[in-house]
């Protein structure tokens, strides 16, 4: 191979080099930032979630959509069947939670506490118990942990998730809070905002006409 001949090969060669170069670089090449606002982060301890497959729907805090019924509860417990008709005119909260749930345990004396203030001056809390394990879905269970953590309002086995897909909620524990006319006006996912979630509960038990002075 003469001069001219090798001159051409080398540069070819530092051609497909610099291709090859090009191309690892854009394949190591991080991926855009997401957009603002696109992650969710909650205060607290990170909540447990359901595997793919629920569609994610947070109301908007504020004055949200009329919540959906409760649907496909297997059993109550505490109480005999609700429905949110029958609890029109009253201040509503639903906490998603599930017994074998470190987040949603750790938020059960701060329910206990709003149940011992406020039930008396029209807050109904409902313990829709979706559950994540198989074990969790025995009423056994369920009533034996109930009576353990001392869960005294209402409970609802959602054991088929009918009512967490009707709220399209993917998470535990999560609260939505209903004012008198069944409206979402709030809601938190995961542990924390306790001082926010009260001051809600008070905000809108105060638009009922109950004297939380």
């Amino acid at each position: 191979m003469d001069g001219k001949a090798r001159w051409f090969a080398l540069v070819g060669a530092v051609a497909v080099i610099a291709t090859v170069i090009v191309l690892i670089q854009a394949t190591l090449k991080p991926p855009a930032p997401a957009p603002a606002g696109s992650l969710m982060v909650v205060s607290g301890a990170p909540a447990a979630a359901l595997p793919p497959g629920q569609g994610p729907a947070r109301p908007e805090k504020g004055r949200g959509p009329t919540a959906p019924e409760f649907v496909g509860i297997v059993q109550w417990l505490n109480s005999e069947s609700l429905t949110l008709a029958d609890l029109r005119g009253k201040v509503v909260l639903v906490d998603f939670w599930t017994y074998s749930c470190i987040n949603c345990l750790r938020t059960l004396p701060y329910l206990r506490d709003w149940h011992e203030k406020y039930a008396g001056k029209g807050l109904v809390i409902v313990g829709v118990h979706s559950s994540e394990f198989d074990f969790e879905k025995s009423e056994d269970n369920v009533r034996q942990a109930v009576a353990r953590e001392r869960v005294t309002w209402p409970v609802a086995m959602d054991n088929n998730f009918e009512t967490w897909r009707a709220y399209r909620n993917r998470f535990w524990p999560h609260k939505f809070l209903l004012d008198k006319s069944g409206v979402v006006r709030y809601d938190h996912i995961g542990e924390g905002a306790y001082l926010e979630t009260e001051s809600k509960i008070r905000e809108l038990l105060a638009e009922t006409s109950a004297d939380v002075s």
